[in-house]
């Protein structure tokens, strides 16, 4: 294929989900891992060489880098995909396949982000006459807003994978991949406040393809924080 791919991977980050796609394709691949920062978990300064954001994931092909997962999977499908893992344009598993695409951090991701940051917020060390202020501010702002609406997108999720055993139909496509970090941080973080089998069902079934055991044997086992 001329050039080695390789992936910028951040230890226990969405960029596992970049593993797993390769090792679906059957693809070489270099991995450069970078090691997150003790105390605070953030990427470290060096990823910024690689892409200005400084995060990760981030691809090199040759001449070419491609960071944000979803653009990523998009690129490795259409550039070396060879038709796998993606539906014919124009066909229904297609237009869902672009919908769970975007969907992934565009309409989940981000209250599950906030999930973890209020739980941060309520375990924060203040003195300890503020404590009941930011454990009451968190708890709000969970039960009132953050768990009404993960309510709703559970309900959806659900009902999606009880029609269908994959999110675009009977077969894997780039759309589950990219659904794979964010039911993961679900699953880990709604579990015991939704019932949610048909997505614990999914993720098991996900993380015993043997794509994904050989991407978490490269690239590490990715621990999401409960809340």
């Amino acid at each position: 294929m001329g050039s080695m791919i390789t992936v910028h991977h951040l230890e226990n980050s969405r960029s596992q989900r970049i593993l797993w796609l390769l090792e679906e394709l059957e693809l070489d691949y270099e991995l450069k891992t970078y090691a997150r920062d003790p105390k605070t978990s953030l990427a470290p300064p060096e990823l910024a060489a690689v892409h200005p954001l400084g995060k990760s994931p981030v691809i090199t092909d040759g001449d070419v880098t491609m960071a944000e997962s979803g653009a990523i999977v998009e690129y490795l499908l259409a550039t070396h995909g060879q038709g796998k893992l993606r539906p014919e344009p124009g066909t229904e598993a297609f237009r869902r396949y672009l919908f769970w695409m975007h969907y992934a951090e565009g309409s989940l991701m981000p209250y599950l982000t906030m999930k973890l940051v209020f739980q941060r917020v309520a375990a924060a060390p203040v003195p300890f006459f503020l404590k009941p202020v930011t454990r009451g501010i968190a708890k709000k702002t969970n039960d009132s807003y953050l768990n009404v609406n993960l309510a709703k997108h559970v309900a959806y999720l659900e009902a999606e994978l009880g029609s269908r055993p994959w999110f675009t139909g009977d077969e894997l496509t780039g759309a589950d991949i990219q659904m794979s970090f964010p039911v993961d941080a679900l699953t880990a973080r709604g579990r015991a406040t939704f019932e949610m089998p048909a997505l614990l069902a999914w993720i098991d079934k996900v993380k015993a393809r043997p794509a994904y055991r050989r991407a978490e044997e490269r690239g590490g086992t990715v621990e999401i924080l409960s809340g």
